[in-house]
């Protein structure tokens, strides 16, 4: 969120392009600290960046939350968070695309705090989203003086919509919490403008990158691996017609292969495989004609066609990706015969 204790910062388009830098793709604002001239090119600058628009309503009375719902639909953003008044707030919402996740529970104060018991929170939960027209909840559990996890986790169990959770997040153990109890989401704007979050920069790029890596920790989505060089590779072994297991991508694996000399006619009853040559000359016999690859060149095998394989170099040096299944050589009786493969 482009906020600040319940209010749009002055810089937010600037902190806007940052964000759009770093890949955020939701964003948004509260309905009040700017005029709705900017708020609008606001939104447009969130929609051009292929990211989705949010407002978060902070209005304290009828009159006031009218006014910024009818300022939200002429804004035009995609999602209309927060607001307690559902009753006033459908109708205006009728013929527009806007998704709304109001508060449940009692809001009092400025920022917003979340009055009443985890059942009181739970049974008004439980009343909007069985309201057409809501889509889900914006939950203030962390401004909540009940437990927050236990919170969280009955409110997620009780209804079937979408949770948003909200209310000063600046930790990945909170953000962690939220996942655990069934959260969809949360919002997160002081924490990281004011550089509260844990990360070793304090800056608006520093922060936003150490959440985007925890959330991402968190949904498993961080890669485990680094690149591999394919010269220090192919060094760190010298046998020759044994593969190595070097990666795998779903199914295939991509194999390291030393080849000396000429191996066994073969052939392999349902995997193709991709033979590329990284060192030196590979010669490929098939029944009705020669193939050589040379340096940087591939040859695919398919499956069922007899080949030989023949190194035209002393050694030749090939990457191989096929099926982790596929043994060397196939079907034939062969010494070369490998099970078995080593990593690498």
């Amino acid at each position: 969120m482009l906020t600040r204790n319940d209010r749009t910062i002055e810089d937010a388009s600037e902190q806007l392009k940052t964000a759009l830098r770093l890949g955020v793709r939701h964003i948004g604002f509260k309905d009040i600290g700017l005029p709705i001239d900017q708020l609008k090119a606001l939104n447009q600058s969130i929609k051009a960046g292929g990211a989705t628009s949010y407002l978060e309503v902070v209005s304290l009375d009828a009159e006031s939350e009218i006014v910024s719902v009818k300022a939200a639909a002429e804004i035009g953003v995609d999602v209309l968070l927060g607001g307690t008044r559902v009753d006033d707030v459908l109708p205006l919402l009728a013929d527009t695309e806007i998704q709304y996740f109001p508060f449940p529970g009692r809001i009092t104060g400025h920022p917003s705090v979340l009055q009443g018991s985890i059942e009181e929170i739970v049974k008004s939960a439980e009343a909007l989203t069985a309201r057409e027209g809501v889509h889900g909840l914006d939950l203030l559990a962390y401004r909540s003086k009940e437990d927050v996890p236990a919170l969280i986790k009955a409110v997620c169990a009780a209804v079937s919509k979408p949770v948003y959770v909200a209310g000063s997040i600046d930790t990945a153990e909170q953000i962690a919490i939220l996942k655990e109890a069934g959260a969809a989401g949360f919002t997160i704007g002081t924490a990281a403008l004011d550089g509260k979050y844990p990360a070793e920069d304090k800056d608006v790029t520093g922060q936003l990158r150490a959440i985007i890596r925890d959330v991402a920790a968190l949904n498993q989505h961080l890669s485990p691996f680094h690149k591999k060089n394919l010269t220090s590779s192919f060094g760190r072994f010298n046998d020759t017609w044994s593969p190595k297991i070097a990666g795998q991508i779903n199914e295939m694996q991509i194999k390291l292969a030393k080849f000396s000399g000429e191996f066994v006619w073969h052939f392999h009853k349902s995997k193709d495989a991709l033979f590329f040559v990284h060192k030196g000359r590979l010669l490929m016999k098939f029944r009705d004609r020669d193939e050589i690859i040379e340096e940087g060149e591939f040859i695919v095998v398919p499956h069922g066609v007899e080949h030989c394989p023949v190194a035209l170099t002393d050694t030749c040096e090939v990457v191989l990706l096929e099926p982790g299944t596929t043994v060397n050589a196939g079907a034939a009786a062969d010494g070369r015969m490998v099970i078995e493969l080593g990593q690498i």
